[in-house]
């Protein structure tokens, strides 16, 4: 596939975030013109702040509950890059009403307005965390939906007004199933993921933590392998109306990451297990045959190279 620049002028909702600041940085070295949009509950200024004074670049502060804000993001842009969610499993089970409102219908109101100002391009993260539990693995993308937490329903959900605003209102969109993504820039709190919390506890001395028997697979992404494939989403036309897994298809178990980060660390760290976290999914790792085949899209960092860079961000900070 020829990499074309189908679009110029790119939203990126939830641009301030993990994955949004890495992307924001990318494309405006690839010359695209970019609008942020971030109401800075959990994206940082300090992600952004080197680009305010850059031409092609322009901040909105705002929240996508809101058709105006949304409205005003969009003027003139060509593509919507749609990451801005709430994430946490375990904040979901709290508050399902606020994940519905921001994670659905925010979602419902950012492709509404696409539509209406006849966006050329949609991409709309999504996650692993639809496929859930008792699914044939690695996971396909053709695979029925089993969600086990209020997020990861609500994520199946803006799929679904994806799909139909792609079959009914003819809006281009491409759906990108994110594996476990990590890398420099995530955040470590109550409910980060588990890659962020092993890498703190291991700098810092404190005993890993893991969540059940250890035995649970994932399949972690690094950073760059997430922006290249959202970027090849946005460059490709054959992408129109399709779902991706963004994987590397390679399952690592819990205990192993421990071991892992053990090793890279240096450090004899003690681990102790605690009871699983609602909403776990058991084993959960992906077929990126998909996503090779029409995006020519294929991870390029493995897991220990992936941590290595991790780590020496982490170390430099």
């Amino acid at each position: 596939m020829e990499r074309v620049k189908l679009v110029s002028k790119v939203l990126i909702t939830g641009g301030a975030g993990f994955i949004g600041h890495h992307l924001t940085r990318r494309l405006l070295g690839m010359s695209y013109e970019l609008v942020v949009l971030d109401n800075f509950k959990t994206g940082k200024m300090q992600n952004i702040s080197q680009h305010l004074k850059n031409a092609p670049f322009k901040l909105v502060v705002g929240d996508v509950r809101s058709k105006k804000v949304i409205r005003n993001a969009m003027d003139g842009v060509d593509a919507v890059v749609h990451l801005a969610a709430l994430i946490s499993v375990e904040e979901s089970f709290k508050n399902p009403i606020e994940t519905h409102n921001v994670n659905v219908t925010g979602t419902l109101n950012v492709l509404e307005e696409a539509a209406r100002m006849n966006i050329e391009k949609f991409i709309y993260a999504s996650s692993t965390a639809v496929y859930g539990d008792g699914n044939p693995l690695p996971l396909r993308e053709g695979y029925p939906p089993k969600p086990l937490s209020p997020y990861a329903t609500s994520k199946v959900s803006a799929e679904y007004y994806c799909e139909m605003f792609h079959r009914s209102y003819s809006l281009k969109t491409v759906i990108l199933r994110y594996f476990n993504v990590y890398g420099p820039g995530q955040e470590n709190n109550p409910y980060s993921g588990v890659m962020a919390k092993f890498l703190s506890n291991a700098l810092s001395g404190a005993p890993i933590v893991i969540h059940g028997d250890g035995k649970q697979t994932r399949d972690f992404i690094y950073i760059d392998d997430v922006v290249e494939a959202t970027i090849l989403a946005l460059e490709s036309s054959d992408a129109v109306g399709q779902t991706f897994n963004i994987c590397t298809g390679t399952p690592v178990s819990i205990n192993e990451l421990a071991n892992i980060v053990k090793e890279l660390t240096r450090k004899d760290l003690k681990i102790t297990y605690d009871k699983p976290r609602k909403g776990d999914i058991r084993d959960n790792y992906g077929d990126p045959s998909k996503a090779f085949e029409i995006l020519k899209f294929k991870a390029k960092n493995n897991l220990k190279e992936g941590i290595k860079k991790y780590i020496s961000c982490l170390c430099t900070n």
